[in-house]
């Protein structure tokens, strides 16, 4: 999909658009908590690994997406969809 703002979609893209960012933005927060509370698990049974560095390396892109999901919020409400 094209990279467009909100405010320059169709009405039916970006109830589309809604969509896809909310299911791709809750599956991110489920798989970077379940990251997380298995890079706890084996900090306190194994030690500290590297690898317990990566949910907090995306945490950023949730919040970008969760950010996307608000504007794209406010263009519906702008419209009255």
């Amino acid at each position: 999909m094209k990279s467009n703002k909100p405010s320059e979609m169709t009405d039916q893209e970006l109830i589309k658009y809604e969509s896809m960012v909310k299911v791709i933005t809750i599956s991110l927060g489920v798989m970077l908590l379940l990251l997380f509370a298995c890079g706890l698990y084996i900090t306190f049974t194994k030690g500290f690994s590297a690898l317990q560095v990566i949910p907090l390396a995306l945490f950023p892109i949730l919040i970008i997406n969760i950010n996307s999901l608000n504007t794209i919020k406010k263009e519906k409400k702008s419209r009255n969809l």
